[in-house]
C-alpha cells in the first residue's frame, strides 16, 4: 500500500477537492483505497459519506485498536472500493498528547491497514501544522500541497516546506510531489503574475497541472461525485484538469491505470 497526504496550513485552497477527486479517480484505476480525514471540519467526510466504514479518524492514533474487527464489513468488499475513516471531534484533542506517542500510533495503524489488502491511502488534513499532520507526514510515502496563486497562501507554503524538511529527518522517505496551482482565475492577472514567482521560484517543485477556478468542482463535491460525473459543459474543463492532475500524481507515484 502506498500512502499519500495532502497537506497546506493555509485552508481555502482546494485541499479537500484534490484529494477527493484522486480517490474517485483512484478508484476508477480499480483500486481499493482507504481515504483517511483528519480535518475536523469533516469537508471531505461530507463528500464521502456514502463511503463511510463506521470508524472515525481519532480511533487511528489509539495504541489498541483493532483495525480488522472496525471495518469488518467494509472488508468483505470485493474489487475497487473507497473505504472512508471520517474525521470526528475528538482529532482536536490531539494537540494535547506528546507528539512521539500520536506519531508512533498512526503509524502503526498505517501499517495495520496495509496489511488488510488496500492498495492505496489517502489522506485530508486540516490547515494547520499540528500533531495529526505530523503524523500523517511521518507515516506517509508521498506528499502534495495545493496552493492558490495568492500572496497568503505563497507565505504559507514557506511553512508547510520547512514542516516537510523537519519531518523527513525522522521519514526520510517522504517524497514530495510538488505544489498544485489551485483555484486558478486565468482572468486574474495577479494570480498570472504569482504564478510567474511561484515557477520562478520552485521550477522544479510545481505540477504541471492546474485546476482552475471552476464552480462545477463545487457542484461536484457538495453531490459527492467526482467533477466528471456533472451534466454541465463547464464540468468538462474541470474535469479535464483534474484527470490531468491525477494521471501527474499517480504516475509519480507508480501506480497503474
Amino acid at each position: 500500500m502506498k500512502t499519500a497526504v495532502v497537506a497546506n496550513q493555509k485552508g481555502g485552497v482546494g485541499k479537500t477537492a484534490t484529494s477527493i477527486h484522486l480517490a474517485f479517480d483512484a478508484l476508477e484505476r480499480g483500486k481499493r483505497l482507504v481515504f483517511i480525514d483528519l480535518d475536523p471540519q469533516e469537508n471531505a467526510s461530507d463528500s464521502l459519506e456514502s463511503f463511510a466504514c463506521g470508524l472515525t479518524a481519532s480511533a487511528l492514533f489509539n495504541a489498541d485498536v483493532d483495525l480488522r474487527g472496525a471495518l469488518g464489513a467494509a472488508l468483505e468488499q470485493d474489487g475497487p472500493c473507497i473505504v472512508l475513516i471520517a474525521a470526528d471531534p475528538a482529532l482536536a484533542n490531539l494537540e494535547k498528547k506528546e507528539l512521539g506517542e500520536v506519531g508512533a500510533n498512526f503509524k502503526n495503524s498505517i501499517k495495520a491497514l496495509a496489511e488488510l489488502g488496500f492498495d492505496l491511502c489517502l489522506i485530508d488534513t486540516a490547515p494547520t501544522i499540528g500533531n495529526a499532520l505530523a503524523a500523517a507526514l511521518y507515516a506517509s510515502d508521498y506528499v502534495l500541497s495545493p496552493i492558490e496563486p495568492e500572496r497568503y497562501s505563497i507565505k504559507g507554503i514557506k511553512k508547510m516546506n520547512a514542516a516537510i524538511a523537519n519531518i523527513r529527518k525522522a521519514n526520510p522517505g517522504l517524497k514530495f510531489l510538488g505544489m498544485v496551482p489551485s483555484m486558478v482565475d486565468g482572468r486574474n492577472p495577479r494570480h498570472k503574475q504569482h504564478l510567474d514567482e511561484l515557477k520562478a521560484a520552485y521550477p522544479q517543485l510545481m505540477i504541471p497541472a492546474p485546476i482552475g477556478l471552476r464552480g462545477s468542482i463545487a457542484d461536484a463535491l457538495a453531490m459527492g461525485v467526482p467533477v466528471w460525473q456533472i451534466k454541465k459543459t463547464a464540468a468538462r474543463v474541470a474535469a479535464k484538469e483534474v484527470r490531468a492532475l491525477a494521471q501527474y500524481v499517480y504516475e509519480k507515484m507508480e501506480i497503474a491505470q
